[in-house]
């Protein structure tokens, strides 16, 4: 049964406490300017907190908490659970190329830190005897898949990681999973498209390049493009990224049954549809400004990564994604170009 964010209040507080890790990083700015704009579910009383490595920027509604902290740091988590937020956001990571370069950095920040979170969780539940038992929802990626695939993989296709990156979230999945199942917290985990096309600039994730292909030309700059354009994948926009947040707050774990991990619907596009539609939108001046140099470190990274999923339990639970990639490109031009 879907809950409502007034339900699921623990009443350790006047005002729902809502917490986001990674509250610096793009997604966990867009969603935690939505809550401040719009609440959750259509409640407006919550206490928003954000937590990063870095101090988050705001420039939103309202007055959040502002923290600052190593998320693998033990004493970090046990200060956070001892807020006893209701909600906890977890989108805190490195993403897959540092993950990929930088071994024991990978396992530490994408792992340990979720061990000593749901630790400092568990211990509050049992010091309320079993009264805090909060929600986590947990931001989960496609690198958990390998192939060989079936051309549209079912909610139950196995995880099999090949790379640190996927590794690392189908640990914390399993972990979340346990905890959930001992009572110690409500939530799940929820398998994100790659996210396109990001504000700001290139990062270190080796999908880095699907959003610099559209965003850097519709800024009139040019773009290195990687793999062949014969590359399929899945992918959602950060609008569509908030939305999936946001509605996970009114589901339950009970809901999903002894699945905890959730496959997100999104677009299976090839590299050249993507190309296709930013020539559509922005015609072929902006497209000439994608440049071609293959880098295989990259390409063996990506190249065996998911194309499609038939979601059906997320669209079920009323998830719901962009119509194509070029509504995708579309929210990046009224998201940000507009504003500029």
């Amino acid at each position: 049964m879907k809950q409502s964010i007034a339900e699921n209040h623990l009443g350790f507080g006047d005002k729902m406490k809502v917490l986001i890790l990674g509250g610096a990083g793009m997604i966990g700015q867009k969603l935690a300017h939505d809550i401040a704009a719009n609440g959750l579910s259509g409640d407006t009383a919550h206490e928003l907190i954000l937590h990063d490595i870095i101090t988050p920027p705001w420039n939103g509604k309202g007055s959040p908490t502002l923290l600052t902290g190593n998320i693998s740091d033990p004493e970090t988590s046990t200060a956070l659970a001892a807020s006893k937020p209701d909600l906890i956001y977890f989108l805190s990571a490195i993403v897959s190329g540092d993950a990929e370069a930088n071994f024991a950095k990978g396992w530490d920040i994408n792992m340990r830190s979720a061990w000593n979170l749901f630790e400092a969780i568990r211990a509050e539940h049992e010091a309320s005897n079993g009264r805090y038992k909060p929600k986590v929802i947990f931001s989960s990626s496609l690198a958990v898949f390998s192939g060989p695939y079936p051309d549209t993989i079912p909610d139950d296709f196995f995880t099999a990681p090949q790379s640190s990156y996927g590794a690392q979230k189908a640990a914390v999945e399993l972990l979340l999973a346990d905890y959930v199942r001992k009572g110690f917290m409500d939530g799940f985990s929820m398998r994100l498209p790659t996210i396109c096309v990001r504000p700001g600039k290139p990062n270190l994730a080796a999908s880095s390049f699907y959003s610099s292909i559209i965003r850097e030309p519709l800024n009139g700059q040019e773009a290195i493009l990687p793999v062949p354009e014969t590359l399929r994948h899945w992918f959602a926009s950060p609008k569509s990224a908030v939305g999936f947040m946001t509605h996970a707050a009114s589901i339950s774990a009970s809901q999903l049954g002894k699945h905890l991990s959730l496959n997100l619907p999104g677009v299976s596009c090839t590299v050249a549809d993507q190309i296709e539609a930013l020539h559509d939108i922005a015609g072929a001046d902006v497209v000439k400004l994608i440049k071609r140099e293959p880098n295989e470190a990259i390409q063996n990274i990506v190249m065996g990564w998911p194309e499609r999923f038939a979601a059906k339990r997320a669209l079920n639970l009323g998830f719901q994604a962009d119509k194509d990639f070029k509504a995708i490109i579309q929210t990046y031009i009224d998201t940000e170009l507009c504003h500029k």
